[in-house]
C-alpha cells in the first residue's frame, strides 16, 4: 500500500508540474504579469478562476501575423490539433478571400468580440456557458508587439467558473486548453513563416465554401 500510494503522490506531483509549466508556455515572468485586453471582464466574478499566458516568436513584423489572428475561429479554423477541435478539417494555411476585418460584436465559436485594436490585440468574451457541471465565463486575447527578430504574439485564455463543480470544471478546463494553447502558437508561427509559394498553394485550393476550414460549433 506505501508504493502505490507513493506511486499516487508522485503521478500528481508530476502531473502538476507539467500543468504548470503548459499554461505558462513560452511567456516571461513579465508577460504574465502584465496586462492584457479584456482583463477587466472578470473582475467581478467568482474566486475559482485561471488565467494562462503563453508567448512565441515569430520571424515577421506584426502586419504579417496580424491577419491570422484576425481570421482565427472566423472561418480560417483555430490552427491547433484539427482532429480534435475542428472535425479533421485543415484549418487554413493562408489568408482566407472571404473573412472580413474583426468589429467589435462579431460572434464565432470563441464568444463575441468585445476589443480590437487593428494590428495589434483582439479579446474574445464568453459571458457564461455549461461546462463539466458548472457555469463559465472565458476571455480569450492576443496581443502583438515588435521585437528585434519580428513579432513576439502573447496570448492568455482566463477563465472563472461558479457552481458545485468548479474546481473540477477549472482543472478539466486547464488540461484541455493546455493541449491546445501550445499547438495553436506554433501552428500560427508555422504559418506565417512559410513562405509566400506555400501560402498561394493553399489559396489555389479555396472553394468559398464557409466550413471549409472550420467545423462550427455554439458556444
Amino acid at each position: 500500500m506505501m508504493w502505490i500510494a507513493l506511486f499516487i503522490v508522485l503521478v500528481i506531483a508530476a502531473g502538476s508540474t507539467v500543468l504548470r509549466w503548459s499554461t505558462r508556455w513560452g511567456s516571461t515572468p513579465e508577460e504574465r504579469s502584465g496586462a492584457m485586453p479584456g482583463d477587466e471582464y472578470l473582475a467581478d466574478g467568482p474566486r475559482t478562476r485561471v488565467a494562462m499566458t503563453r508567448a512565441i516568436s515569430i520571424e515577421a513584423p506584426p502586419e504579417e501575423v496580424w491577419p491570422w489572428i484576425a481570421q482565427l475561429g472566423r472561418g480560417a479554423g483555430w490552427y491547433s490539433v484539427d482532429w480534435l477541435d475542428n472535425g479533421r478539417r485543415d484549418s487554413a494555411r493562408h489568408i482566407v478571400s472571404w473573412i472580413p476585418e474583426p468589429i467589435p460584436g462579431d460572434a464565432t465559436a470563441i464568444g463575441y468580440l468585445r476589443h480590437v485594436d487593428p494590428g495589434r490585440a483582439l479579446a474574445w468574451w464568453v459571458d457564461g456557458v455549461r461546462f463539466a457541471g458548472s457555469r463559465a465565463r472565458l476571455v480569450s486575447s492576443y496581443i502583438l508587439t515588435p521585437e528585434a527578430r519580428g513579432t513576439r504574439l502573447v496570448s492568455r485564455m482566463s477563465a472563472d467558473t461558479s457552481g458545485p463543480t468548479a474546481r473540477f470544471a477549472l482543472l478539466v478546463f486547464r488540461v484541455i486548453d493546455s493541449i491546445m494553447a501550445r499547438r495553436q502558437l506554433l501552428g500560427i508561427r508555422e504559418r506565417v513563416e512559410v513562405g509566400e509559394d506555400r501560402h498561394a498553394e493553399s489559396a489555389a485550393a479555396e472553394t468559398g465554401a464557409r466550413d471549409q476550414y472550420q467545423l462550427y460549433e455554439v458556444i
